[in-house]
C-alpha cells in the first residue's frame, strides 16, 4: 500500500470486523510520523479491535499537521479467521483502503498478509499464456518443448477408476479388445473380468451359466467345437427369442457368434452367426 497521509483534523483510519471474534480481538500497531511544516515527530498506536464497532487505529493530526503513516500492523489472535476492513474516514464519509479474511496467527500490514511463518501470502490469478515465450517445463504443467510437434508426453502407467463420469465425444485411438480364450467340458461361468469378447471351446457337453447382472453390460461369445465335434451346450439363464435357444453347429472346428445384453434383470440372448 503506498503512504497515506492525514492532513486535516477530520481525517482517520478506522477498522471494524465482519462479526464478533470467537475468543479474541485482532490487535493492531501502527507507526506515523508529524510534520508541523518545521519538524517530524514519530509516533505509535496499538490496541484491540471491537468486533464490528469501528476502531480508530490513526487518530487524525493536530491542526496544521500532516500525519504520515508509514506502517499499519493487524494480527489475528482469534481461533478462527476474521474478515477485516481498513477505512479510510474523513468526517464521517469512509471509503475502503483493504477487505482481508485473516486466518489463525496470519498478520495483515500495508504491505500485505504474512502468515505465521511470515512468509507472504498470495492470491494466485489467471496466466494469459499467449503472452508467455519460451518453453513450460513438463513439471510445471507444460509440454517440455516450444512446439506441439516437439512435445513429449509422458505415458501414463497408473490406475484410473470412472465411475459414474459422463464422457462427451471421447476419440479412441488404436483400441484393441483382447480375445480371452477358454475350453471346457462340464461346465463354464462367464466373467465378464475376461473381457467382453471371449471364445469357449466345447471339449465336451457343457452348460454355460452367465455372469452377475448388471443394466447396460454386453458382451460375445465365440462357441466353438473342438476337433471332434458334436458337443452339446446348455445356456442358463438367458433369455432367447421366441423362447427357443438356438440349435448350435456341431460340425469339427466351426464356431457360432452369439451376443447377450442385460437390462439388470435378464440376460437377452441372439445370434450373429453360425458355423464359421
Amino acid at each position: 500500500m503506498s503512504t497515506l497521509v492525514l492532513d486535516s483534523t477530520t481525517k482517520t483510519i478506522k477498522v471494524n470486523m465482519s462479526g464478533a471474534a470467537a475468543t479474541t480481538n485482532p490487535d493492531y500497531i501502527v507507526s506515523y510520523a508529524d510534520n508541523n511544516g518545521t519538524a517530524f515527530t514519530e509516533g505509535a498506536l496499538d490496541g484491540a479491535l471491537n468486533g464490528v464497532t469501528d476502531v480508530t487505529v490513526v487518530s487524525a493530526p493536530a491542526s496544521s499537521t500532516r500525519r504520515i503513516i508509514k506502517k499499519i500492523f493487524i494480527e489475528n489472535k482469534d481461533t478462527a479467521a476474521v474478515t477485516i476492513t481498513v477505512k479510510y474516514d474523513n468526517n464521517g464519509t469512509q471509503r475502503t483502503l483493504a477487505k482481508v479474511t485473516l486466518n489463525v496467527g496470519d498478520t495483515w500490514s500495508s504491505d500485505g498478509t504474512y502468515d505465521t511463518n511470515g512468509a507472504l501470502k498470495q492470491t494466485l490469478g489467471t496466466v494469459n499464456l499467449a503472452s508467455v515465450t519460451g518453453t513450460l517445463p513438463i513439471a510445471n504443467g507444460g509440454t517440455g518443448a516450444t512446439t506441439l510437434a516437439g512435445a513429449s508426453i509422458t505415458t501414463y502407467t497408473g490406475t484410473e477408476t470412472l465411475t459414474n463420469k459422463t464422457l462427451t465425444n471421447p476419440t479412441v485411438t488404436n483400441y484393441t479388445e483382447t480375445l480371452y480364450t477358454a475350453n471346457t467340458s462340464t461346465a463354464i461361468t462367464v466373467a465378464l473380468t475376461n473381457g467382453t469378447v471371449q471364445q469357449l471351446t466345447l471339449t465336451g457337453n457343457a452348460t454355460i451359466t452367465m455372469p452377475s447382472q448388471g443394466a447396460g453390460k454386453s458382451f460375445i461369445i465365440m462357441l466353438k467345437q473342438d476337433g471332434t465335434g458334436s458337443r452339446s451346450v446348455t445356456w442358463s439363464t438367458v433369455t432367447w427369442p421366441s423362447a427357443t435357444a438356438p440349435t448350435i453347429t456341431g460340425t469339427a472346428s466351426k464356431q457360432d457368434i452369439y451376443s447377450f445384453f442385460s437390462d439388470g434383470t435378464n440376460w437377452y440372448g441372439t445370434t450373429i452367426g453360425q458355423n464359421y
